[in-house]
């Protein structure tokens, strides 16, 4: 296992977390537990656009599980307590240097043979010191097929056994952590899911697309008829549901109705509690030309 060294503001960026700055007073809500009529709010938050917003209740930091300075994360543990936050820890099984990436063949193998095992525990054993509520996210929209991801589309018994295998570890290490499956929300997700005794939580991304939108139906898409599709793949899974990656880029009313509608409760999503906003710019290019969509708050309204 690689660890780097960086300074504090590359780490805290590298996590997602902004240094710490004026603490807030709101109680924390715990994404599993969430029964608001309307969804809460959290956010990936590396530029700390949402570090005084009072309605946010959940931290979401992504990590990967080598070259990563893990130092860090007491850090994001203070900056969630200090704004009564629950963590949701995106970790993705790779590095973020594309250079020292292996294969898929290799990385299922090596985290099947146990050889990744140390790096899963260095993690979590930091997670079970932290005082915030936290829920694991580990190797994401695992059914797509674009090949953005190293641990995406293998044999669906391979990836289950890869994440039951880390859970198993992670539990040791934090036994207080709930664990998020988290697929992005296509044709093929159940294929993939590990049982109910390895999820506490479904996450689903969700992202709107104003040009797309318009390119592909003529019009815009909303929240609502954005997430239905992926949500209805996981709504027999009876388990409650956060949308762990939200994202809309447009033109001002566009962004502004996904904006309101993304806070609202809906009758059709009864187990919808929570959504998170991804706000960072696309590192994948969109297939149809559509380039690096900019997620970012300060950025996503289009002229």
């Amino acid at each position: 296992m690689k660890l780097s060294t960086a300074t504090a503001l590359v780490s805290a960026l590298i996590i997602g977390v902004a240094l710490p700055a004026s603490a807030g007073s709101q109680t924390g809500t715990d994404p599993i537990k969430t029964s608001s009529a309307a969804s809460a709010f959290g956010s990936y938050d590396p530029y700390g656009d949402f570090s005084n917003d009072k309605s946010a209740t959940i931290e979401e930091l992504f990590l990967p599980w080598e070259d990563v300075d893990l130092s860090t994360l007491p850090l994001a543990d203070a900056y969630a307590q200090q704004r009564g936050r629950s963590l949701l820890i995106t970790i993705e099984p790779w590095t973020w240097s594309k250079d020292w990436r292996i294969t898929p063949p290799e990385l299922r193998d090596g985290i099947l043979s146990g050889r990744y095992d140390a790096n899963m525990q260095a993690i979590c054993s930091l997670v079970g010191q932290m005082k915030s509520p936290v829920t694991i996210r580990w190797a994401q929209e695992m059914e797509d097929k674009n090949g953005r991801f190293t641990w995406a589309n293998w044999a669906p018994k391979d990836w289950i056994a890869a994440y039951k295998r880390e859970v198993d570890v992670c539990r040791k290490a934090a036994p207080a952590a709930k664990y998020m499956w988290s697929p992005k929300g296509v044709e093929g997700l159940e294929k993939y899911y590990p049982g109910d005794n390895y999820v506490d939580v479904i996450g689903l991304s969700v992202f709107g697309l104003q040009k797309k939108d318009n390119d592909e139906v003529g019009r815009d898409r909303t929240f609502e008829e954005t997430l239905k599709p992926g949500y209805e793949r996981v709504a027999k899974f009876n388990k409650p549901v956060i949308v762990a990656e939200l994202g809309y880029v447009g033109k001002q009313d566009y962004v502004s109705k996904w904006a309101e509608d993304s806070r609202k409760s809906y009758a059709e999503f009864p187990a919808l509690t929570s959504v998170v906003y991804f706000n960072q710019k696309e590192v994948w290019p969109w297939l149809g030309g559509y380039g690096l969509p900019d997620w970012r708050v300060t950025q996503h309204v289009l002229p």
